[in-house]
């Protein structure tokens, strides 16, 4: 089977659950964009990822794309879908009109990205970075950038990259070596390599903007002296910069998205930015990026779970024990309760992280358009705090989870006939990629919850209580589960003040068990929404996330407090 976008179930979450007309109806940006238009784009987009990209999946994975020469040729129907993708608006949907986009709220696009990741994530991965770089052009770049770059690069036409990994400087970007030579011109000559460089070269558009992390003359060692440059692949005249793909990389996963070893011999770039605020400007680009991974694995574990669901449907083998629902024979594995166990746990977390992410897609655009700076503000917080969380939580979640539903497929899910092998590994990069999910636990706690006491914490866990006063049992496990989370961070608070080292070796337990506050959270909403309440569809995962999912949240805690006495 290809996969399905599940519109019906985006929609419901989106517009019943999350009331995301209502949400957006103050802003005057999307005065326009009433319900009935974000439905009808929602389904526009679903027909076209079923229909023109989820059928290139498995040439994607076998041939996948080939280097020669310098130059990648991607798999048989790339370039034609993808040249379909742009000229149809795609890229453009949430970009500013003053750009030349079309100015729709950014969940319409985090929706369209979760269901062409589920689709074909080695496709996807060339459009992926269109609207982080477009964002790091849009606030960052000067007029002459602007008017030379972003309309092409808002419509799709041309694509971009993000060129920041060296082989000495992975996540400590302060080695960078790259250096950028200043001209009598006004622009840089930039000499050094990078890698992981994914799309660094491809067949499925003319030019592909490199925005490059690089050291100018003097400037300090360390991340504060890097600066950002544009440097294209074809200059202004048409002739080819001194840019070159050296080689592509041979990948457990991801065959369909060239990942490229970049060489710069005197590229001609242009700054973008100031000097020596790279990292400023490239962050603009990673956070909205971070936010795409997340989605990534939301869909990708859609996928897997979507496959292992039909051949569980179809498989036949022992007799399901003791009483049975539904009106399948007695021998589809479907029955069995250790597959209805692995198969509604993997909807509960599909379902609450889709959620989570569309409540902080609505939040990216509350945070730069409301007009009440009281909630900018606070929807600035929320973006800020669950960013690390969902990367975290649902890429790990989607390689784990996939693994899982091959299980369901035997020895039939190993082999490549049936795919669900390709989407174990295809989802393991997301772990890594845009910030390892260890940085991720860092940056939630060490950088974000230690530095203000916990502040904006508990200011989130407050909206999170809004949603949860009167919402039965399951509200109140979620109440406790706030309250017990409370008290820990107030401990580990403390006993970081003069352990250091502590909240380093606990952030990801910490991490874990936000994760699992948050999806409570959502699943309570969820369940609690006319139209989910006494039907099955919702109120399956929904028990599967109270009784196999939430009673981790103890562990994590205990293993936590266990480390905070180690310190007495």
């Amino acid at each position: 089977m290809t996969y399905q976008p599940a519109v019906q179930d985006t929609q419901f979450i989106l517009f019943d659950v999350l009331d995301a007309s209502g949400q957006l109806r103050p802003i005057e940006r999307f005065a326009d964009a009433d319900g009935d238009l974000q439905r009808q784009v929602l389904e526009e987009a679903a027909k076209f990822v079923a229909e023109v990209v989820a059928p290139l999946n498995a040439a994607g994975d076998n041939p996948g794309c080939r280097f020669h020469a310098g130059a990648v040729v991607t798999p048989p129907g790339f370039a034609p879908a993808y040249q379909a993708f742009w000229q149809a608006g795609w890229p453009a949907l949430s970009c500013a009109p003053e750009h030349g986009g079309q100015g729709l709220p950014w969940v319409l696009e985090g929706a369209l990205y979760e269901w062409l990741s589920a689709a074909n994530h080695g496709w996807t991965m060339a459009p992926g970075l269109l609207h982080g770089a477009y964002e790091c052009l849009a606030h960052h770049g000067s007029d002459e950038l602007k008017a030379a770059y972003l309309e092409k690069l808002v419509s799709g036409e041309w694509l971009a990259t993000m060129c920041l990994t060296e082989a000495h400087a992975g996540s400590d970007l302060g080695l960078v070596r790259t250096r950028a030579t200043p001209q009598a011109d006004g622009s840089y000559r930039v000499n050094g390599s990078k890698i992981f460089i994914s799309g660094g070269e491809h067949d499925l558009t003319d030019n592909i903007l490199h925005l490059v992390l690089a050291r100018l003359p003097d400037a300090p060692a360390g991340p504060k002296g890097l600066s950002l440059l544009l440097v294209p692949k074809l200059l202004a005249e048409g002739s080819r910069n001194q840019v070159h793909c050296d080689r592509i990389e041979e990948k457990m996963g991801l065959h369909g998205s060239p990942t490229c070893a970049m060489r710069f011999e005197d590229a001609a770039g242009w700054l973008i930015g100031e000097p020596g605020q790279g990292l400023n400007a490239m962050f603009v680009m990673m956070n909205a990026a971070r936010l795409h991974v997340a989605l990534q694995g939301i869909g990708l574990l859609d996928a897997a779970r979507q496959k292992a669901d039909a051949y569980a449907r179809e498989r036949r083998q022992m007799r399901v024990p003791g009483p049975r629902s539904g009106t399948e024979p007695a021998d589809f594995i479907i029955g069995h309760p250790a597959m209805r166990r692995l198969l509604d746990t993997q909807r509960a977390w599909i379902d609450g992280g889709r959620l989570l992410a569309y409540q902080t897609g609505l939040e990216l655009d509350i945070s730069k358009h409301h007009p009440d700076q009281a909630r900018r503000e606070k929807a600035q917080r929320w973006c800020g705090l669950l960013t690390p969380v969902l990367k975290a939580a649902f890429t790990d979640q989607a390689f784990h989870g996939a693994s899982e539903c091959l299980q369901v497929f035997g020895g039939h899910g190993y082999i490549r006939e049936w795919g669900i092998e390709q989407i174990v590994r295809d989802s393991r990069v997301s772990m890594i990629y845009e910030g390892t999910n260890e940085i991720q636990a860092i940056d939630l706690l060490v950088r974000k919850v230690l530095p203000d006491g916990g502040a904006a914490l508990r200011m989130m866990f407050e909206v999170l209580r809004d949603e949860l006063d009167d919402r039965g049992a399951a509200g109140k496990t979620v109440l406790s589960h706030l309250a017990r989370l409370e008290i820990t961070t107030d401990a580990l608070i403390e006993a970081a003040r003069t352990a250091p080292a502590l909240p380093y070796g606990v952030a990801g337990d910490y991490l874990r068990a936000v994760a699992l506050v948050l999806l409570g959270w959502a699943w309570v909403r969820i369940c609690n929404t006319p139209g989910a309440q006494g039907n099955e569809r919702w109120q399956a995962p929904g028990e599967a996330l109270r009784r196999w999912v939430l009673p981790e949240f103890d562990m994590r805690l205990a293993v936590i407090e266990n480390e905070i006495k180690r310190q007495d």
